[in-house]
């Protein structure tokens, strides 16, 4: 059986993925609701009941809103360092069932190695994920303010990448609605990517094997999906890399499924 790859969601608002293989079902990052996602798996002939665990890459709540029900009323386990564990639990003030694994680990999820990594984001502790299966590799960077040489060397050998491509810098300055402080933290090291900044990445780990790049966490305000395809995508053709296929992920839909 392939790998499959299903962008349940991402954008500002909300960020779930599902992946499935032979032995494992699993959700990266569960930041809708429950009643959402329920939905959202319904869409593609799942249920949240049948899932195998669930990976966080950090606490913040468009990645975990749902994280206390799926683990308490469902008992779905739950993939994360300590220091996010202890994070949603504060802001949840709910006890969480976890599989503790300790950043730069990897560890087995049924017939998926998951590779964890540090990125450079205001949370916790927050994680990147390069899931390794026998029929291809899925990365995931969701979160960061700048792409790091380990972010670079963990996240190369993906076949498929889902990776921030949070604003354009133009529109972020000139956001009325957004104070000063907040556009600084976004375009900060521990903040987003921008458009430019997401094809910088995808520039660097560029490889033959890479094949198709999901842009996501796109913000309403600040972004438009048809400006992060263009910059991307002008980027890639200038470098050669026709291979590659673009999708731009939406908040409101899931993506079409990929099966590796």
């Amino acid at each position: 059986m392939p790998v499959r790859l299903t962008i349940l969601g991402s954008g500002s608002s909300g960020n779930c993925a599902y992946v499935e293989t032979d032995e494992a079902r699993v959700l990266i990052d569960a930041g809708f609701s429950l009643r959402q996602i329920r939905q959202r798996l319904a869409s593609i002939g799942r249920t949240p009941e049948n899932l195998t665990g669930i990976l966080v890459t950090h606490e913040h709540s468009d990645h975990v809103q749902s994280l206390p029900a799926l683990n308490t009323k469902l008992h779905i386990p739950v993939y994360c360092n300590r220091p996010t564990k202890e994070a949603v639990e504060y802001q949840s003030k709910t006890q969480l069932d976890c599989r503790l694994f300790c950043t730069g680990a990897s560890f087995e999820l049924g017939d998926i190695t998951v590779d964890t990594f540090s990125i450079p984001h205001d949370a916790q502790e927050p994680v990147g994920f390069l899931l390794r299966t026998s029929s291809g590799n899925i990365g995931f960077l969701t979160d960061l303010g700048h792409t790091t040489r380990l972010v670079l060397e963990r996240i190369r050998p993906a076949h498929a990448l889902v990776l921030e491509a949070n604003h354009d810098i133009k529109l972020l300055q000139d956001c009325p609605r957004r104070p000063w402080s907040l556009k600084q933290r976004i375009l900060g090291r521990h903040g987003h990517l921008s458009n430019e900044a997401a094809a910088d990445t995808t520039e660097q780990i560029m490889s033959a094997d890479l094949r198709h790049l999901y842009l996501g966490h796109l913000s309403r305000e600040c972004n438009r999906p048809e400006l992060a395809h263009r910059v991307v995508n002008e980027r890639l053709q200038k470098i050669g890399a026709t291979h590659v296929r673009i999708e731009v992920t939406s908040q409101a839909l899931p993506c079409q499924t990929l099966s590796l």
